[in-house]
């Protein structure tokens, strides 16, 4: 029995921490979905392109680490600055169907360039966080996953203080509401985007670093942005503090999903628990769990 509960422990702060990382993609979402209403499917192929620009910078073995951190890190801000000025601006008010081609467009967009500049061989992506493992007392976590998944819960309130306690946050927080009361208000609608499009690329930069260290680059790696959309529909498309919720909730039972389930279901209920929760939960509170629930005049 006392196996039973280290067990469980294990499981269930394995699943808490990567839900947290889970949360971290999601809110890359959520930012800019808020300020443009803009569904970024393409988050997962930006992540890949960010792991190969920080795979680049690293294999430079003229740059120190914080230099090739650091350069990996403005080529982010580049990358955001880039995807809005060019692709998404002049989508703002237009059909969803439109945002949705032009997602599939730039999703083939960047496997193309990573094909063309990096080829399709495997790289070993650099091993920012120690191989050393966390332990505490007998529960052991993978050093990235652990430390990844801390500083992902610092992200988280950094911008929930900054979104709802600093000016610069408040603007943001209004352009997402209403971009015409923003505007309104003396607010610049598409510097807000811009932002907002600069902090999905880095929120996708950290993701990169946490989940590829010390293992295998392919453009299979992708999927993460795949995994992190159960948590964003499920927290709701506005909500940055339930992504963290929905993160835990998605990591939690992903986790005991594949202790206790896989060995009966071919490794399967692991990877589908997100995808039926997810549905389970829109069929009943369509918004997500801490969406927001805008009644329209009509």
């Amino acid at each position: 029995m006392e196996y039973f509960f280290v067990d469980l422990a294990q499981y269930t702060l394995e699943g808490t921490l990567k839900g947290l990382l889970y949360a971290v993609v999601a809110i890359a979402f959520i930012v800019i979905y808020r300020s443009g209403r803009i569904l970024n499917l393409a988050i997962g192929e930006i992540l890949i392109f960010m792991a190969y620009i920080l795979w680049t910078f690293f294999s430079l073995a003229v740059l120190p680490f914080w230099i090739a951190l650091t350069a990996s890190f403005l080529a982010a801000v580049i990358l955001g600055l880039l995807v809005e000025r060019t692709i998404f601006r002049p989508l703002i008010g237009q059909p969803i169907w439109a945002i949705i081609m032009v997602n599939i467009g730039l999703m083939i967009l960047i496997q193309g360039i990573v094909q063309v500049a990096w080829g399709g061989t495997e790289r070993p992506f650099p091993k920012i966080f120690s191989e050393e493992p966390v332990k505490i007392g007998p529960l052991i976590f993978t050093n990235s996953i652990f430390w990844g998944g801390l500083l992902s819960l610092a992200i988280v309130a950094a911008l929930t203080i900054i979104f709802s306690r600093t000016r610069w946050g408040l603007k943001l927080t209004a352009v997402a509401e209403e971009h015409i009361v923003a505007q309104a208000m003396g607010i610049s609608v598409q510097k807000s985007i811009a932002i907002a499009w600069i902090i999905g690329c880095l929120l996708a930069t950290f993701a990169a670093i946490v989940f590829l260290n010390g293992g295998t680059l392919t453009f299979a790696a992708a999927a993460i942005g795949l995994h992190a959309l159960p948590v964003v529909l499920l927290a709701g498309l506005e909500s940055i503090p339930g992504a963290v919720v929905a993160g835990i909730i998605v990591g939690v039972g992903e986790s005991w999903a594949a202790a206790y389930l896989d060995p009966y279901t071919a490794g399967a209920m692991s990877q589908a628990f997100p995808y039926l929760l997810m549905l389970l939960v829109l069929l009943i509170r369509p918004q997500g769990l801490f969406g927001w629930k805008i009644i329209e005049r009509v």
